[in-house]
């Protein structure tokens, strides 16, 4: 079997950030011949082309996307290796964080706030979708994902899952709405609501709560968005169906109140982390944190 050539690959990497060989050359300080030569040199190894010329410029070919996937993947983990071994040396450490587009900022805030204003300490936020932020953790591109949904598992599986926190769900609006209050079913069957959109273990749960009480809702809004959800209660758009940390300052000023505690229905808030050899301290720290409070 072929030894990888990491020099290669490192080389490999600036050409296809750059697009070109002449820029990447020149940032190399190669020769544009010495940069191609050892380029074809890889791709001789991996036996696929990598780039294929398009106008001046260099594009990925499907194979190149892998192996630069793969190659950041591996530098990545060099550079998390040398950052653990050290530590000690009272490096500036720094957590990479996936956050589910939709999750709740105040509960984000809420996992993160032990870090937050340390002069050791970067924290990088990204959002996006499950699905690309477990590539993102998968490629250690992320050191942990925080989500309100359940990432399938198996044997095969990488993923560890910590539930962080289980919040409560409830019928929230403004004061003038829910005026001096009515049952429950009452309030479902006149209100306006603000839902979670169908595809969500939150919208079925609240479902067939309506369908127990015999209750046909009146839909004002659907959104996947809990931020969006908080902005159409605070607008008086209806009733929304929400976990109250979501709207924590909202109810600590009076602009909105609770009306009602939905009963059995209830927001998981999960971190999902990758097994590595060398997990994050910081992580450890957080997760300690956050279960330990449970």
């Amino acid at each position: 079997m072929a030894i990888l050539n990491l020099h290669h690959l490192r080389l490999f990497r600036a050409v296809a950030t750059d697009g070109t060989l002449t820029g990447a050359a020149h940032r190399l300080n190669l020769s544009q011949s010495a940069l191609s030569s050892q380029i074809k040199a890889l791709e001789a190894s991996l036996g696929h082309d990598l780039f294929e010329r398009r106008g001046r410029g260099l594009v990925l070919t499907e194979a190149g996307r892998i192996a630069l996937d793969h190659a950041e993947a591996i530098f990545r983990t060099a550079e998390d290796l040398s950052a653990t071994l050290r530590g000690a040396a009272g490096a500036r450490q720094a957590l990479r964080v996936g956050a589910l587009a939709t999750l709740s900022r105040n509960f984000q805030l809420q996992f993160l706030r032990p870090l937050i204003g340390r002069g050791d300490v970067e924290v990088v936020l990204r959002s996006g979708s499950q699905g690309e932020l477990l590539r993102g953790l998968d490629s250690l591109a992320l050191d942990v994902v925080l989500t309100n949904l359940m990432p399938a598992r198996d044997a095969a599986s990488p993923w560890l899952v910590h539930q962080l926190a289980e919040q409560p769900v409830s019928l929230i609006g403004t004061p003038a709405r829910i005026g001096a209050g009515a049952p429950l079913a009452d309030l479902l069957a006149r209100e306006p609501l603000i839902l979670p959109v169908a595809d969500t273990a939150l919208r079925a749960a609240f479902d067939a709560l309506a369908a127990r009480l015999g209750v046909r809702p009146i839909v004002a809004a659907e959104a996947d968005d809990m931020a969006m959800m908080r902005l159409l209660a605070r607008e008086d758009a209806g009733l929304a169906v929400i976990p109250p940390i979501v709207v924590r300052d909202e109810l600590r000023t009076g602009v909105l109140r609770e009306v009602a505690r939905l009963e059995g229905i209830v927001e998981p808030f999960l971190a999902v982390t990758r097994q590595r050899r060398f997990p994050n301290p910081l992580l450890s720290e957080l997760l300690s944190g956050a279960l330990g409070a449970e």
